[in-house]
């Protein structure tokens, strides 16, 4: 069985360009809405993320939308606790994908880790 881990320095998640992200009204507060758009940065990418290290420069502090917890996804998305596992990864897989593109070594180095 598949088990979802964060891939460290792949940063796929730290793209946030609106455009890519239809919807955030929908599970995000008005609060959490701005905080998101603020983050907004260069190229849609992260203020946060450091691009040379592919590190978050605030994880201890992130927001709870960049959070991959159990309570976190269920009051934001609806997803209960024993489903997080495979939308985490399936989540994962479609953003990589899509960041890095479906050979990258990003995806492969997700699928490794994650046991697929």
């Amino acid at each position: 069985m598949a088990i979802w881990r964060c891939v460290k320095q792949c940063g796929a998640c730290c793209y946030l360009d609106p455009a890519e992200r239809p919807g955030l009204e929908e599970y995000l507060s008005l609060e959490e809405l701005q905080l998101y758009l603020n983050m907004v940065g260069e190229e849609g990418w992260c203020v946060n993320f450091d691009h040379a290290t592919r590190e978050c420069r605030i994880y201890q502090n992130r927001p709870r939308f960049c959070r991959v917890e159990p309570d976190v996804f269920q009051d934001m998305y609806g997803i209960e606790p024993e489903e997080l596992n495979d939308f985490a990864i399936d989540c994962c897989r479609e953003q990589i994908e899509e960041v890095y593109g479906d050979r990258s070594l990003e995806i492969l180095r997700f699928n490794r880790e994650v046991g697929i």
